[in-house]
């Protein structure tokens, strides 16, 4: 049964680690004193977390009040109340969030909890860290093996299904070295295309021609390649497509694509207009255990969050191959380790090697997008004199770009500060939209090509 208010287990603070049996040195929420600029600044953030939560797979900023959040069966209240609590509220400690975008059983009634039970379309953690003022979001593919306790071996997509959020909470936090999941919120996908809609749509850069049609799940992508501004059924259509050789793994990565072109639509004003509509389509479409409190201190939190300290990573592993009768993706639970010890603990462990992330060993892929042909090999030969070794030449980025993108794949964000500190220049960012077999991918841009060594 999903979860409501009558169900949760009273807690020694507003947000309990799961599994953890030592209650937290710090609480979550704290008081501070509103002022006119941050109840509009504030008002905003509302919007962006609300609309993204509600995209499942690019989930990240959440998050808006709805139905079954602490609230239910105590009244909604107010729209304007809502955001004067919402004022009230700060986060004190690091907290996970589990996020979890459900396919709709079809024949579970409308408003049933049954209605969330269905296998989960796109598995997510989301780190809120007051202390470095990031959140890092790891995206966990839905075709991950893993072992289910009480079923055996199987994707990881199919534990929301055999024991509802529970199980699946054990899990991940398994998977992920016993990672401690303070809350959840699940989405049933049927709210995106309404919210998508709601917001005219979102701009996006489409890499490559997409078509599919499923009868079955009413799935009809068409799509051309190029910058152009995606509906609702046309979003959808973007980050589910999994009909290529990367499957599963390159659908991840346009989840994360597709965050980044919220994070800019919603900055726009215009989009306050709209959110009690967005109010009104969540209160259809999610299920959690997180408080009204909560979940605004995690709102407001969010709100501060500079886009440069949004980290977006996958989980890393590897495509099954031969030996395996369905399609699966191996996690690699050493790399694992490493983002686990460098993103998602209070006090991060010391590696077990601290030499993974050295110019000799360290994993670099380039993609030339600078328009100039000579320019990857280039920054290889200049990378090489500088002791980094171990680099492949990519195929060519889709579009050219005017600066040089320097991407932590798996996370290590120090590993790309300092390879910008040896190329001059470069934006650094973590996401995983880069090459899958790499630490770093370095997206070459125009700036790269105009100073060739």
């Amino acid at each position: 049964m999903a979860r409501s208010v009558n169900q949760r287990k009273p807690v020694s603070s507003p947000v309990a680690r799961r599994g953890n049996p030592k209650p937290p040195s710090k609480t979550v929420i704290q008081r501070s004193h509103p002022s006119p600029w941050r109840t509009l600044r504030w008002i905003a953030a509302f919007g962006t977390v609300s609309l993204v939560s509600a995209f499942a797979g690019m989930t990240f900023v959440l998050i808006a009040p709805f139905q079954g959040t602490g609230h239910r069966g105590q009244g909604d209240p107010s729209w304007l109340e809502m955001i004067t609590r919402g004022l009230q509220y700060g986060m004190g400690r690091p907290v996970n969030l589990l996020v979890l975008g459900v396919d709709k059983v079809l024949d579970a009634p409308e408003g049933s909890p049954e209605r969330f039970r269905g296998r989960t379309d796109t598995l997510l953690l989301a780190r809120f860290n007051p202390e470095n003022g990031t959140i890092t979001v790891l995206s966990i593919p839905r075709d991950t093996r893993v072992e289910i306790p009480g079923y055996g071996i199987n994707k990881i997509n199919a534990a929301n299904v055999y024991g509802d959020v529970d199980l699946t909470v054990r899990v991940v936090s398994k998977t992920l070295n016993y990672t401690p999941v303070d809350r959840y919120i699940r989405i049933d996908t049927a709210a995106f295309r309404e919210l998508v809609d709601l917001v005219g749509g979102v701009e996006v850069n489409v890499p490559k021609r997409m078509v599919y049609t499923d009868h079955t799940q009413k799935l009809y992508i068409d799509l051309q390649p190029g910058l152009q501004t995606l509906n609702g059924e046309q979003a959808e259509g973007f980050v589910r497509f999994r009909y290529d050789e990367l499957g599963d793994i390159g659908r991840a990565q346009r989840q994360q694509m597709l965050i980044k072109a919220l994070q800019k639509k919603l900055a726009n004003p215009v989009m306050l207009t709209q959110l009690p509509k967005i109010y009104s389509v969540l209160q259809k479409y999610v299920d959690t255990d997180l408080t009204f409190a909560e979940l605004m201190a995690i709102a407001q939190f969010s709100l501060r969050i500079e886009p440069d300290n949004l980290r977006l990573i996958l989980l890393p592993g590897r495509f099954g191959g031969d030996g395996y009768e369905v399609s699966y993706w191996l996690p690699d639970y050493e790399r694992i380790g490493r983002v686990v010890a460098e993103h998602f603990r209070d006090r991060p462990a010391k590696l077990v090697n601290s030499n993974w992330s050295e110019s000799g060993t360290l994993r670099i892929a380039l993609q030339n997008a600078s328009g100039r042909s000579d320019a990857a090999q280039d920054m290889a030969d200049f990378l090489a004199h500088h002791g980094y070794t171990n680099v492949m030449i990519s195929n060519e980025w889709y579009q050219q770009t005017p600066e040089t993108e320097i991407i932590a794949q798996q996370g290590d964000v120090g590993a790309a500060q300092m390879i910008r500190s040896v190329l001059g220049m470069g934006r650094v960012s973590a996401n995983s939209t880069g090459v899958l077999s790499s630490d770093i991918t370095i997206r070459i841009g125009r700036d790269w090509a105009a100073v060739l060594h």
